[in-house]
Order: C-alpha cells, then sequence, then structure tokens
C-alpha cells in the first residue's frame, strides 16, 4: 500500500450532543472528508442509545467521554489496501504510535490524563479510528474483518482491544441482543482502545487472550 503516513488527531465533534428543543434544521450536507463523516457517526449513534441494543446507555459507553475530552483520535488511509496483510501492517504501525510515551513523541505536550504507570495507552478513555475509506462494498468483510482476526492476539497482548467497523455491518452480534449487530459505521475502519474489565465476554477463551485480560484485572 502507497501512501503518506497520518499521525492521528483528534476527532471533533460538531455540534452539542443534547440538542435543545427548537424547530427542525435541514441537515448539513453529508461531508467529503472521511474524519468529518466519522465524527458525526461517533457522535449520533455511537454515543447514544439504541433501541435494538439490550440494555440502557450509549452504543459505546466510553465514546462520549473520550470525544468531548479531546482523547477520541482518527486518521485516514486514502489508498486502496491489497488486502488484510497490507491493513494489518498499516495498523501495526498505528499500534507502535498509540503505545508510544506521548509526551516525547510527535511533539505533544505532557498529557494530564496519563495514568502513574505511564503508558499514554492506560487511560481507558483514549480511543483510535483508522478508516480505510477505498475498501470497496466486495472486500469489506474480508479486508477490514480479516484484518481485525490477524491483529486481535498481538493488540490483546498489548492490553487494547481491536474493533472492526463497515457498512455491511460486521457479522459480530450484539451481546445482549444477538438479533442487533452493532458494529454498523457509514465507513469501513478500525478502532483501538484500552482493554477494560468488562471486555471479556469479547475476548476468545484461548489462553492467550484470558492470560492478558488477567494480567489487567486479576
Amino acid at each position: 500500500m502507497t501512501g503518506r503516513w497520518e499521525p492521528p488527531r483528534p476527532l471533533v465533534a460538531g455540534e452539542a450532543l443534547d440538542r435543545r428543543p427548537g424547530p427542525p434544521r435541514s441537515e448539513p450536507p453529508e461531508p467529503s472528508d472521511p474524519l468529518v463523516l466519522t465524527a458525526r457517526w461517533v457522535r449520533d449513534y455511537l454515543c447514544r442509545p439504541h433501541p435494538e441494543l439490550g440494555r440502557p446507555g450509549a452504543v459505546c459507553p466510553y465514546t462520549r467521554r473520550a470525544l468531548d475530552g479531546g482523547r477520541l483520535l482518527g486518521a485516514v488511509r486514502p489508498t486502496r489496501p491489497d488486502g488484510p496483510d497490507e491493513v494489518a501492517r498499516v495498523m501495526r504501525r498505528y499500534l507502535a504510535w498509540f503505545t508510544a510515551d506521548r509526551t516525547h513523541a510527535d511533539g505533544w505536550a505532557k498529557d494530564p490524563h496519563r495514568t502513574r504507570t505511564g503508558g499514554w495507552e492506560e487511560d481507558p478513555y483514549r480511543a483510535l479510528l483508522v478508516v480505510f475509506p477505498e475498501v470497496g462494498e466486495d472486500d469489506w468483510g474480508r479486508v477490514i474483518e480479516g484484518a481485525q482476526r490477524r491483529l486481535k492476539p498481538s493488540f490483546v497482548r498489548h492490553g487494547l482491544m481491536v474493533g472492526e467497523f463497515h457498512p455491511g455491518p460486521p457479522a459480530a452480534a450484539g451481546i445482549r441482543n444477538p438479533a442487533f449487530r452493532p458494529l454498523r459505521s457509514p465507513l469501513p475502519m478500525l478502532a483501538v482502545r484500552p482493554m477494560v474489565r468488562s471486555d471479556l465476554p469479547f475476548l476468545d477463551q484461548a489462553s492467550w487472550s484470558l492470560d492478558a485480560w488477567t494480567a489487567r484485572f486479576g
């Protein structure tokens, strides 16, 4: 895959999540910038309840705090990947960026959200979305889901979750409502965030997976 390396940047939510009552407003035109479209999807879908979710609260309970705090980062890989292995190589570079010491890399100032252990990735409200807008409809499952399967063991060993999203949507069912497929997104992307205690149901039962969870949470 060719293309310039793009360090992630904070996503901007746009208008406030809690809309005040008022007269109906026409929707703005569909944005052409993949990160603007992604931020709108985060705001209007991940940060809100969904009637098919099977539980109260937002689709992703962590996302609003990340978005509001400027800790939800996004990047775009603008060229078409050859396949899942190439997407996995791109994501491993972002893994190295995500797990680096952000107080000294890329010109970032000291981050007040860092934990006492010192790892930038330890903050549970940090997240990274890498968008692959040129992955075609016929390749959503093969490329995006295939890359996620390749990446999951190494990311989990780093204490990170990696999730697949695309318009298909991905086949993964909701935990509380198996008929609901929560990983639908307007563009194909992979998401990275630190593992939290409640992620246990999302992990494979392989020993490496359970060992990574136990090492963090006992």
